[in-house]
């Protein structure tokens, strides 16, 4: 079985993906594959940008409030806004010959870089002079909306101020009136005061229909004379100036031109997201496999998948020295006292054949020899013969470990100890006949 996952370091996951290359390389090819199928089907798509400055245009404006983010006096943000408007849409529309404005709004954006007074309007389209005519026409229907929007502005203003003078000139006219039918009753009264004082002869009279006659003329009309005539003064000062006002909306400072290469699909952006998901998609297989795949392939699997110790690894043409290695340390983990060692082929199934499958009854032969040395033990390969301990044969790239850990668990039942495994190359042919020396 596979070690648990808190008990594998950077190198055990290296080596899962050396074991499992194969298919980490096929999950790699193909993500990296994937990624050039879908730059290759994407549409391209060219995007021009034309700049614009926005300028006052002397008509009242909303004005922003300075931010680290924008410090000019403009709300930008706010024009942004109106540059994707349906109106500006409809007069982009119509300089591009286009029936659809709000197909053509799908395809502009607008950006405002911090800190200055600029619009950054992009579009987007399948050719390039077309990217480059869309932009192109948003800038100028946006110079053209706030033009006319600042013309209309000015234009209100001076239709009140007309009203408002024409108000003044009526009440000023008025007031003239006015003081004029004032100046005539006083004339008259002074004329009928002098003729009465003669008459009587008494000059206090003459005073007083003198100081009456002057009284009825009032000193309030001349005073609202002087200020109608101020406010008539200002109004006309107010109406020439917005009159001289030169409507400035701004100015294209970048014109769009034809991109040279699209800007989508874009082949680091694509490329790149299938390397990352074919690693992914590699590096999850790898594992998976590994973790189905039960069949032992190296030396290390028989410790990681099956939990046995690796008591020695067969050559191909094993000679006697290695032999001598093998009973030593098959004899340390046996221990004294006499012992009836199973020597067994796992996965063998009862048939006789090449590498471990055919490897049991010779090594049998030399083993016992070997043994008989150091401590006292008869090497049989039958079950039937009640071993005390076993030595399980493993065969690299034959056996799985569903199969060594079916032949651990029926041995402990039988009461044999399992000493550990020893690893059986794919090459490896025993001795014929038996009765043959090891080595050449």
């Amino acid at each position: 079985m596979s070690l648990p996952p808190h008990s594998r370091d950077l190198s055990e996951y290296g080596s899962v993906l050396g074991r499992r290359r194969l298919v980490a390389a096929a999950c790699l090819l193909a993500g990296v594959g994937g990624g050039a199928a879908a730059l290759a089907l994407t549409p391209a798509r060219y995007t021009a940008v034309a700049q614009v400055q926005v300028l006052p245009t002397g008509a009242q404006e909303q004005f922003n409030v300075p931010n680290s983010r924008q410090r000019e006096p403009l709300n930008l943000d706010t024009e942004s806004q109106i540059a994707r408007s349906a109106v500006v849409s409809a007069l982009a529309a119509g300089i591009l010959k286009n029936p659809d404005p709000e197909g053509l709004r799908e395809h502009m954006t607008v950006d405002v870089p911090p800190n200055s007074a600029i619009l950054s309007i992009s579009y987007s389209a399948s050719d390039p002079r077309a990217a480059a005519a869309g932009a192109q026409a948003y800038a100028e229907a946006y110079l053209r909306n706030r033009a006319r929007a600042a013309e209309d502005a000015i234009g209100s203003q001076l239709k009140l101020i007309a009203a408002r003078l024409r108000e003044v000139e009526d009440d000023l006219d008025e007031a003239a009136a006015t003081q004029a039918a004032t100046q005539a009753a006083t004339t008259r009264a002074t004329a009928a005061g002098g003729a009465a004082g003669q008459s009587a002869g008494g000059a206090g009279r003459q005073n007083a229909g003198g100081a009456g006659g002057q009284s009825a003329a009032g000193p309030g009309t001349p005073r609202r004379q002087a200020m109608l005539t101020r406010q008539l003064s200002d109004l006309t000062l107010r109406y020439d100036a917005l009159k001289t006002v030169a409507v400035t909306p701004g100015t294209v400072i970048s014109p769009a031109r034809p991109p040279a290469r699209p800007a989508h699909p874009s082949p680091p952006l694509f490329l790149g997201s299938g390397l990352f998901l074919g690693v992914l998609a590699g590096a999850g297989a790898a594992f998976g496999r590994d973790r189905l795949d039960t069949r032992i392939r190296t030396c290390a699997d028989i410790e990681r998948l099956c939990g046995l110790p690796l008591l020695a690894e067969l050559p191909a043409r094993p000679d006697p020295a290695f032999l001598d290695e093998m009973a030593a340390a098959v004899a340390t983990s046996l221990g004294g006292g006499p012992h009836r060692l199973l020597l067994e082929d796992v996965g063998a199934g009862g048939r006789e054949g090449a590498g471990a499958r055919g490897a049991a009854r010779p090594l049998a032969k030399g083993l016992g020899t070997a043994l008989a040395h150091l401590v006292p033990v008869t090497v049989v390969t039958g079950r039937s013969a009640h071993p005390d301990a076993a030595l399980l044969l493993v065969g690299l790239r034959r056996t799985t470990s569903p199969e060594v850990t079916r032949a651990v668990r029926q041995l402990a039942r039988q009461g044999a100890r399992v000493l550990g495994a020893v690893a059986v190359p794919p090459g490896f042919v025993a001795p014929v006949p038996e009765t043959a020396q090891w080595g050449t």
